[in-house]
């Protein structure tokens, strides 16, 4: 807690777009649970944050059924 500054939370929706996103630009299919920080960084409050130079987001898994991918 002590070196934490913000949480973000996202829902759903921002979790599909963000697979959906990843999919388009990189065709690359990452679970939703690799979405996660990939929606937390494209969120409004995510951008407003000052002093953001750069940042990373490590994207992995591929446990996915691609018949069940949620734009499909």
């Amino acid at each position: 807690r002590d070196v934490v500054d913000e949480i973000f939370v996202v829902e759903e929706a921002q979790i599909e777009r963000a697979m959906r996103l990843v999919w388009e630009r990189m065709k690359l299919v990452v679970e939703p649970s690799a979405a996660v920080p990939v929606a937390a960084v494209l969120s409004k409050d995510f951008v407003e944050l000052p002093g953001l130079e750069r940042v990373g987001v490590i994207l992995s898994g591929g446990n996915v059924d691609l018949e069940r991918l949620p734009w499909s």
